[in-house]
């Protein structure tokens, strides 16, 4: 289709909740607003089967919040495009960004960045299968841990999040396993000393052992026991449990940033922490992508709104790109 004649006020990269919470914002301020989605909306949440942690719902589940959020989007004159997938941004001359999308090209005033992020996978038999299902396999203590309350788990990780997360599950399920690959753990001391002193405190709630990945996610219907390899030994166990929590990291979807944006070392995008401003003027990020998110479904569809309420300060003033942090909205300066 080529060059698009349009330009929006606004193009959003990634239709996730962070996306859709950008997109009601930045329409109801009457901002010519475009999202563009590689699949469909949603991202990760859609396979959340069951969600108790977003305020105002005591129970629902992705898909469903995700209708609810797009249609409400939607009723505020959003575009959303799926099967659009952002290739590559591009700061023109006149200011505007041009954002590539397979064959056809956008310009937006502004662009806000939403790709998300995928928890990295162990890549094991069985993963996908209960994962899908929603029948044990998890990659979040915080949201998923109290559906576990009274049975036995499986944690998988030896990060700073691995051993947080494993804490908490403990606050719910009668036994937790931690599975570790290395002799020691790579997270910060404090957490490794809190960790032990808790195995300690609570003889035979929390297991931990080390040199030992696993191959295998088994069971009918929903997870039933993980098949062990000790690193060392190369000796097999079939340990029974009732879920399955991976904690290994996270992969932000920023590949087509690459050479555009200011990215970690593992791919996250840097931003300021009040207004959320890129490397590149006019582009903000929200969401999972970012550096420093909480990698939960509030906290993205919270960045969503601050990133679509601070656009307008670059809109009025291209130059407020280049200010620094200011104070003018801490309670003192009220």
């Amino acid at each position: 289709m080529g060059q698009s004649n349009n330009i929006y006020d606004c193009i959003i990269a990634g239709a996730g909740p962070a996306g859709l919470a950008a997109a009601l914002y930045t329409a109801r301020d009457r901002l010519n607003t475009l999202v563009l989605e590689k699949f469909m909306p949603g991202g990760q949440i859609n396979n959340t089967d069951r969600i108790e942690n977003y305020p105002g719902y005591v129970n629902i589940g992705g898909p469903d919040l995700i209708m609810k959020m797009k249609e409400q989007a939607e009723n505020f004159d959003a575009e959303i495009r799926t099967g659009a997938e952002v290739t590559k941004l591009t700061k023109l001359q006149d200011g505007n960004i041009e954002v590539s999308c397979n064959k056809d090209k956008y310009i937006a005033k502004v662009v806000i960045l939403t790709p998300g992020s995928d928890y990295r996978k162990l890549g094991i038999p069985g993963e996908d299968e209960f994962r899908n299902a929603g029948a044990g396999v998890s990659y979040c203590g915080t949201c998923d841990a109290p559906f576990f309350k009274g049975k036995q788990v499986v944690a998988i990780g030896g990060g700073n999040t691995a051993l947080e997360e494993t804490l908490h599950l403990c606050k719910y399920a009668d036994k937790v396993t931690l599975l570790h690959r290395r002799d020691e753990f790579r997270a910060t001391k404090v957490l490794v000393e809190e960790l032990l002193e808790y195995q300690k405190k609570n003889e035979g709630k929390l297991i931990i052992k080390y040199s030992t990945i696993p191959i295998a996610i088994e069971g009918q219907g929903k997870v039933q026991s993980v098949k062990l390899k000790n690193k060392k030994t190369e000796e097999l166990e079939d340990y029974p449990c009732d879920g399955v929590f991976i904690f290994i990291g996270m992969v932000p979807n920023t590949g087509f940033l690459k050479g555009s944006i200011e990215l970690t070392d593992t791919g996250f995008i840097r931003a300021d922490c009040a207004y959320l401003r890129t490397s590149m003027p006019g582009v903000f990020v929200a969401g999972d992508c970012r550096v420093g998110a909480a990698m939960q479904l509030a906290t993205a569809v919270g960045d969503g709104v601050c990133a679509a309420m601070a656009i307008k300060n670059y809109l009025r003033n291209p130059s407020w790109w280049n200010e620094p942090l200011s104070e003018e909205y801490q309670p003192t300066g009220w």
